[in-house]
């Protein structure tokens, strides 16, 4: 399997992200937004609202000298013993905050070995799962999440995944013309997020943001009942806005 262009970049993107926390562990007693600037390659107007992030998320702290250090969730990250406990519970924090922003459930979904899979989600009594009627491992071609991940792949990797697992008709809006399909998804700007509007389940709507973090594919998506289709739009965007702190996640 071959990975698409990557996606258009933005200052969420998570190499920069990466830089600014280098820049950071590489100075254990704090360092100023000026130096942090300059190692990163980082204009002011961007890394600002990286800063904020990053500090709202616990990744880094201010000083009270305006310097900035380390945070708790980075140092958790630096020890290989409590690295993934660190690293689950750090995004389960993000993905439950991000589910009252929205007022959705939300997901993290993966493709790994050949298979979509929902490896993190968050929902609640006001903001229920999508109930899986047909396994999302089958489903890729209809969901928003599996298409976010397809469209990630090359020609041959979506090719190779729709040879094992067969277009199926799940609702009467499901696309299962595997030409239509790819078109559908070639024309997929890269930073407008995916929408399902109703194709996997009746009575569900579905939107998906992709997660770029060097060779991983994955997305973060978001399931609403259709009498919020309303929604979906803006839920998407802010999706889409919060989803680096989750992206981040995936580069440790």
């Amino acid at each position: 399997m071959v990975l698409k262009r990557e996606p258009t970049a933005s200052f969420h993107s998570v190499r920069y992200i990466l830089r600014v926390l280098e820049t950071v562990s590489q100075h254990g007693g704090g360092v100023t937004e000026t130096v942090i600037a300059r190692e990163s390659g980082l204009p002011p107007l961007h890394l600002a609202p990286i800063l904020r992030m990053l500090r709202r998320e616990g990744y880094v702290e201010r000083l009270p000298d305006g310097a900035y250090a380390a945070g708790a969730s980075l140092v958790l990250l630096g020890s290989d013993a409590t690295r993934r406990q660190a690293l689950e519970a750090k995004l389960q924090e993000t993905l439950s905050a991000l589910r009252d922003t929205v007022g959705a459930a939300v997901y993290v979904s993966r493709y790994i070995d050949g298979e979509v899979r929902v490896t993190q989600f968050a929902a609640g009594p006001r903001t229920p799962a999508v109930r899986e009627w047909v396994d999302f491992r089958s489903a890729a071609h209809a969901s928003a999440a599996g298409k976010c991940l397809l469209n990630q792949l090359d020609q041959n990797g979506r090719r190779d995944h729709l040879a094992r697992h067969k277009i199926a008709r799940l609702t009467s809006r499901t696309v299962t013309n595997e030409r239509q399909l790819f078109s559908r998804l070639d024309a997929q700007p890269a930073t407008v997020p995916v929408l399902d509007l109703q194709e996997y389940a009746v009575g569900t709507v579905c939107a998906a943001v992709p997660l770029s973090a060097g060779a991983a594919v994955g997305c973060l998506a978001l399931s609403l009942p259709v009498e919020h289709a309303h929604r979906l739009r803006a839920a998407a965007e802010t999706l889409n806005r919060r989803a680096a702190p989750v992206a981040l996640s995936l580069t440790f």
